[in-house]
This record gives structure tokens, C-alpha cells and sequence, in this order.
């Protein structure tokens, strides 16, 4: 069985107004049928105990002349539906002699005349004996808890002389129909006030859980992609909802946040790991490379002239030549002392990459030339351009174009490199300025790497974006005027 606190909002709510209407109903009903009962019995203690004495006072003079028959038409007639409200009516009416005989009564064949009460035993039984406990002119109500009858009972005096009692006996059930009235009136009205409430309360409960299902919903995503969670629905009222909703997009942001450092620290450490790694082996290869290029130098230039070894000697000069260079960009240890970055760098370097760039039938757009020399070491700066432009040519369509743009302001140096190329896939995007993540067949992955080491060197920052038809990286460099 399911517990209402395991119940979705959209029934919780609507049950706990219908309770809640339920319980009202219930109380308001009790007080009324107490108050109802109350006031049916000072009615019927005031109307009996009239009764009673007008009846005692009307029968003295037929109970004085044993007149029989007169007492019992005056029995009769107090006894007049017609004459008195239902409840009002008393059951059974006796009057009894000063001995608690029957002198007459309106039920004859259960009470015969001359009987004694009495002698049934039960409650009458302790009628008479109440009787005997009080004075002989005072009238007394009793209510036998065991009995289906409410007893008023006056007493029958002449001249001070005390001839017998009249008592009225009232049926408890009478008291039934109306108690039956309140109660249905009052489940008609609770039936009308449910009928109207629980559509309202149904529509609020929806609006209320619509929001914290929502809610929910980014918190189970929260572990998988905060993104999603962060750009969630979620509500924006001031309410304690909305507090709640503001309180998780802070939260989320907050872990974005702490993720994106955790994933930077992350790049930071493994790529000076490499780097020192890089450097060590670097160090040990230059050695050795050193001494082989200088050996084969003076070998060509004081060596036999035999064609084929010469040859052969280029060959090994071209490829040990390589190695130092591949070794070179390793090292990214250039020193910052360098000469200012001027205008016609930025020609050298176009007219280096033009001959790749007519290879692809690639077009190089030049956007915001620069107009003076900036005070950074150009070849590091030459160095992060040539390779980007390198990069922007190979993964441009067939066709296709790239562009490049430079700005200064603020001391700020800001250029970018775009081209109209393939995205570059998510899940390569985490290892993009590492070295040999290379996305091409023919490429060393350490280019972008080497890139990203001088940007930091130089205390700028390096970013990409992606998407199909567009590749844009973009730097900022800062630098200080003389």
C-alpha cells in the first residue's frame, strides 16, 4: 500500500484539502448536534415541566373524584399531535397514585389502572424510588442512562396534601429526525465545498509540482552535464520555489566553475609534465645532433668529392636538420628579449604560407591590419601566427578561406585565425593543445601545442571555437608600452 507522504504533489495536496474540509465538516457537525441536543433538551425540560404542572394542577379534581375517564380525555389531549411539535410529544404519560399506583395512564394495557410500576422493576423501579427521595411538591427530571426514555415527573397536591405525580415519559429516539437533518445538511454543504475546492487545489498542486519536477529533473543531470542542468526550466518567482530554483542555478555555476579549473589544473600539470619530460629527452637528443651535423660539415667541406657519399651526407644533413627542428619546437624556451613585432611581420609570414595556401586553392583575407610595432619579441609571435595559419590552411575545404584579424587597445593585443573547414569534434577538443593530439593523418600534434606554451609564456590566453563551417582561435597577448 502506498503512503500518502510517498504520493506526488498532484494528489497530496488535493487530499490534504479534502481531509482538511472533511475534518472541518466533522467538527462543525459535532458542535452543532452538541449545541442542537443542548438546546432540544432546555426545550423539552421547559415544555415538560409546563406540561407536567398543568396537567398536574388540571387533574386534581378528577384524581379527587376517581374520575377515571375525565383524567384519561385530559391524557388525551395533552397527547395531540397536532397540538405540539413531534420531539415534544411525550411517549407515555402515568399518573400515579400517593402510593405509585396507576390511577391512569395512556397506555392502558401496558400500565392497567390499580398496577404498580414498580413492580416492572428496572427503571421505574428507581422512578420510585427518586420519587420517595424528594419532597412531595417539587418536580424532578430524570435520565436513566440504561433506558430509551427521558422521565419528567410533577407532583399531584391538593390543599398541601400530595395526591399522587403526573410523569411524562419522552422517547430519546424522538430527537433522531432532526439530528438526521443537520447531519445531512451538513454533508450536503461539505459535498458542495469539495466540489468547488478540489479543482483548485488539483490546478495548484499541478502548478506547484510542474516546477519542483522540473527541478528534479536538472538535479539528476547534474552529475552527467551541468551544462544541460544550468540551462534548465526552472522556476524565477520569489517564492520559496523560486528561491529554490535560484539557489541550484547558483549551484550549478559554482560546480561548472570549479570543473572548468579542475580540467584546466588538470591540462596545466600533465602538460609541465610533458614539458619537463620533453625537455630531458630534448637536452640529451641536441647533444649528440650537434656533434653529427659538425662531423658532416667538415666532412663535405674537407671530405673526399665523391657524388655518391655527398649525396648521402645531404640526405643524413636533411633529416638530422629535421629532427633539430622537431627537437626545437619541444623546447619552447625562446628567450623574451627579442626585437618589437612589426607591420611586415605579418607580410613575411602571408607570403611564407602562400605557396601551402595556392596548393589548396585556399583564400587568405586579411582583416584589421596592424598599423604600428608592438613591443613583443616577434619571433615567438611569428612563430604562434605560422602556425596557426598553417593549421587554418590544412583544415580548410578545397576553395575554401581563412581569415586573420589583429586589433591592439587597453594593452591588449588580439588576433584571430578562422577557417571554413570541419568542426573540430567534442571529444578531441579536451586534448587540442596537447602535443601529438593531432586530428590530421599527417600531422605531429605540435603545433597548437607549441602555440599554446608561448601564449602562456607571454602571459596571454588562448580559446576555440567550433561548429560546422567556422573554426575561429583566438589570443589575447597583453604587452607595456615604452
Amino acid at each position: 500500500m502506498i503512503a500518502l507522504a510517498d504520493l506526488s504533489l498532484r494528489w497530496k495536496i488535493p487530499l490534504r484539502v479534502m481531509g482538511a474540509v472533511l475534518g472541518t465538516a466533522l467538527a462543525v457537525t459535532a458542535a452543532l448536534v452538541t449545541r442542537e441536543y443542548d438546546e432540544m433538551r432546555q426545550n423539552l425540560d421547559a415544555h415538560g415541566k409546563s406540561l407536567a404542572r398543568v396537567l398536574a394542577n388540571t387533574l386534581v379534581t378528577p384524581v379527587l373524584h376517581d374520575d377515571i375517564w375525565r383524567a384519561y380525555e385530559i391524557l388525551q389531549s395533552a397527547r395531540d399531535p397536532t397540538a405540539i411539535a413531534p420531539e415534544l410529544q411525550a411517549d407515555v404519560v402515568l399518573v400515579t397514585d400517593a402510593e405509585f399506583n396507576v390511577f391512569v395512564s395512556t397506555r392502558p394495557r401496558e400500565f392497567p389502572i390499580g398496577s404498580s410500576p414498580a413492580s416492572r422493576g428496572g427503571v421505574y423501579g428507581r422512578l420510585r424510588a427518586a420519587l420517595m427521595k424528594t419532597r412531595p411538591t417539587e418536580q424532578q427530571v430524570i435520565e436513566p442512562a440504561d433506558s430509551a426514555h427521558y422521565f419528567v415527573m410533577s407532583p399531584l397536591v391538593a390543599d398541601g396534601v400530595a395526591l399522587g405525580h403526573v410523569i411524562l415519559g419522552y422517547s430519546k429516539i424522538s430527537f433522531l429526525p432532526r439530528f438526521i437533518g443537520l447531519v445531512g445538511q451538513a454533508a450536503f454543504v461539505t459535498l458542495l465545498v469539495l466540489v468547488v475546492i478540489l479543482p483548485f487545489s488539483w490546478i495548484w498542486a499541478r502548478r506547484t509540482g510542474e516546477p519542483l519536477l522540473a527541478l528534479a529533473e536538472a538535479m539528476r543531470r547534474v552529475p552527467d552535464d551541468l551544462e544541460v542542468a544550468r540551462l534548465a526550466e526552472l522556476p524565477k518567482s520569489r517564492d520559496e520555489i523560486g528561491q529554490l530554483g535560484d539557489a541550484f542555478r547558483r549551484m550549478v555555476g559554482e560546480l561548472k566553475h570549479k570543473q572548468e579549473l579542475e580540467d584546466q589544473m588538470l591540462v596545466t600539470e600533465r602538460l609541465a609534465a610533458i614539458g619537463r619530460m620533453t625537455a630531458g629527452i630534448a637536452h640529451e637528443i641536441n647533444n649528440p645532433l650537434g656533434g653529427m651535423l659538425t662531423a658532416i660539415k667538415t666532412y663535405q667541406r674537407h671530405g673526399a668529392g665523391d657524388p655518391l657519399a655527398n649525396q648521402t651526407l645531404s640526405l643524413l644533413e636533411r633529416g638530422l636538420t629535421q629532427i633539430r627542428h622537431t627537437v626545437a619546437a619541444l623546447l619552447v624556451e625562446t628567450k623574451l628579449q627579442d626585437r618589437p613585432f612589426e607591420p611586415a611581420d605579418i607580410d613575411d609570414l602571408l607570403i611564407l604560407v602562400d605557396a601551402e595556401a595556392r596548393a589548396r586553392s585556399v583564400t587568405i583575407v586579411r582583416e584589421a591590419p596592424l598599423e604600428r610595432s608592438l613591443p613583443l619579441p616577434a619571433t615567438l609571435l611569428r612563430q604562434i601566427l605560422l602556425n596557426l595559419l598553417l593549421n587554418a590552411i590544412a583544415a580548410a575545404d578545397e576553395g575554401g578561406r581563412v581569415r586573420i584579424g589583429l586589433t591592439t587597445g587597453d594593452g591588449m593585443l588580439r588576433f584571430s585565425v578562422c577557417n571554413d573547414g570541419k568542426h573540430i569534434p567534442d571529444e578531441q577538443m579536451a586534448y587540442l593543445f596537447e602535443p601529438f593530439a593531432s586530428g590530421r593523418e599527417k600531422g605531429y600534434g605540435l603545433g597548437l601545442w607549441v602555440v599554446y606554451q608561448i601564449v602562456q609564456q607571454l602571459g596571454g590566453g588562448l580559446a576555440v571555437d567550433s561548429e560546422p563551417g567556422c573554426t575561429t582561435f583566438r589570443a589575447e597577448i597583453p604587452y607595456v608600452e615604452n
